[in-house]
């Protein structure tokens, strides 16, 4: 025991005394932290929309002024007629028109409806949903103020939308628990990859096999610092989420702290696996980066909802760890709830890390052999 803490003391000093590594465990994470919470975002703001107004009376002119003073919308400018609806659309001046038929506001008061389009620049799907939705809710808004104010009550009525978990629709809510996993995925299977690969390339596996260590304690040595390092960007993450983007856990902390434990524990194991299959630094980061980051940006759920994809791509998610942490992490952080909501994902961790052990530790000593 004494020779092995003096291992993991040795790989601490190493890990410290390279400035690169630090950046890549502390830095990299900050980064994608922020960057993901600021930049990557599905909330509209300031999205530029321009009007074609047939009636031109004060109800128009109304629901105008509060669409543009909700924040989300900036107003592109006037329009004069139909034709130059597609024109400002291909110069990009607008992502939406609003137009208001002729007689708007006489046809709403008289006839307690009045004809009104919304036209949104299709090429960007995603974005052409979020903006009409936005709209939607905001003249829905006017409508629900405008039967309350006017003498008429026969109104259409419209449903009321009330969001669960995160009802303001924050985007960081959907990106944080996201970035939380592709973190840890990539800095424990990466580093670890590397570590390891790095030994056998430079030919200084050789003396750390003729050392009275045994190979298992190898390798406890060479992961236990990254073990520790990354349950500590764990916190650190957890704390400037919090901070900085106002998300908390609404579950239990130790709850989420032992998930946490648990898929550092797997992901640090597969590095293992990497790293004993992969001949050169450069193999272990191609796998690395080719079958973790890739996979866990496109088919874990955490940008791309998995309801929408076929049914073959959904099968091949299965076999992905972040599929299942992404949802736990949403669960006990958003959700707020608790153990026996995510036992089956724990489980299926539990399970994959236990293969991956089984399988690096094996490999390890095939390839030491």
């Amino acid at each position: 025991m004494k020779r092995f803490l003096g291992f993991v003391k040795k790989e601490f000093l190493h890990i410290f005394r390279d400035f690169r590594t630090l950046i890549i465990l502390f830095g990299i994470p900050t980064a994608q932290i922020l960057i993901f919470g600021f930049v990557v975002s599905t909330d509209i703001k300031d999205a530029k929309v321009a009007f074609l107004d047939l009636s031109k009376d004060e109800v128009t002119q109304k629901i105008s002024d509060k669409i543009c003073s909700s924040g989300f919308f900036r107003r592109a400018g006037d329009l004069e007629n139909y034709d130059e609806i597609d024109l400002v659309m291909k110069k990009g001046k607008a992502k939406a028109v609003v137009v208001f038929g002729a007689n708007f506001g006489v046809d709403l008061i008289s006839q307690n409806k009045a004809t009104m389009s919304i036209i949104a620049d299709g090429s960007e799907p995603n974005t052409a949903t979020l903006i009409t939705n936005y709209l939607t809710a905001i003249v829905t808004d006017f409508n629900r103020e405008f039967a309350g104010s006017s003498l008429s009550d026969n109104l259409l009525v419209q449903p009321e939308v009330r969001m669960f978990y995160n009802p303001e629709m924050k985007g960081h809510f959907m990106f944080v628990p996201g970035v939380i996993t592709l973190i840890l995925t990539l800095i424990c299977a990466l580093m670890t990859s590397i570590t390891i690969t790095k030994e056998k390339e430079f030919g200084t596996m050789e003396v750390l096999l003729v050392s009275p260590l045994k190979p298992l304690q190898i390798i406890l040595g060479k992961v236990t610092p990254y073990f520790l390092l990354s349950f500590i960007n764990v916190i650190f993450i957890l704390l400037l989420s919090f901070f900085v983007f106002d998300l908390p856990v609404k579950g239990s902390l130790v709850l989420l702290l032992a998930e946490s434990m648990l898929y550092i524990l797997m992901s640090l194991s597969f590095g293992i696996l990497i790293s004993a299959i992969s001949k050169t630094i450069q193999q272990a980061i191609f796998i690395s980066f080719l079958g973790l980051m890739l996979p866990t940006i496109l088919l874990s759920g955490f940008i791309f909802p998995l309801e929408n994809m076929p049914e073959a791509y959904d099968w091949v998610s299965a076999f992905l760890p972040p599929r299942y942490f992404i949802v736990i992490i949403k669960n006990i952080m958003i959700k707020g709830t608790g153990f026996l909501y995510v036992w089956k994902e724990t489980l299926i961790l539990m399970i994959m890390t236990t293969l991956f052990i089984g399988l690096s530790v094996r490999n390890f000593k095939l390839r030491l052999q």
